[in-house]
């Protein structure tokens, strides 16, 4: 058994994220297990650009309001206690939304030859504005009342 050090929290840069992104590290890939793992802090309004991973990756909500959308237009809402999984491949960001933080766990395995995750394009604005639409529906479906 070992105890780790309690990581740095580091920035994420813009070249794979929009707005302010704070990433703590918590298992980085190495043998013999592979599991990348991560806290990641989204402020209101941030998010990752389109990107895709080798083997797949689970998100899991630990605070906040924050949206996970792929290329085919679905978005889905992730709150607190959530659990979502991409598949190996497909291409989809995740993020806060634009009034409220979220925090999410990162995990994922890393292959055993080449990158666990293939960085695209930014989320156009047109694109994350979209998502807060589903705000409306799923509040209404959760029973919370609307602001």
């Amino acid at each position: 058994m070992e105890k780790y050090p309690t990581p740095t929290t580091r920035k994420r840069p813009a070249a794979t994220f929009t707005g302010d992104v704070f990433v703590d590290g918590i298992a980085d890939g190495s043998d013999p297990s592979r599991l990348v793992a991560a806290q990641v802090r989204f402020t209101p309004g941030a998010r990752t650009h389109w990107h895709s991973h080798a083997l797949g990756q689970t998100l899991h909500c630990t605070d906040g309001v924050g949206f996970v959308g792929t290329r085919d237009g679905r978005v889905l809402v992730l709150h607190p206690g959530e659990t979502i999984w991409t598949p190996p491949g497909e291409e989809h960001w995740h993020g806060a939304t634009t009034d409220h933080l979220m925090c999410h766990l990162a995990l994922l395995i890393a292959p055993e030859e080449g990158d666990a995750t293939t960085w695209l394009e930014a989320v156009t604005e047109e694109q994350y504005h979209a998502a807060h639409s589903l705000l409306g529906a799923d509040r209404a479906a959760a029973g919370i009342d609307q602001p």
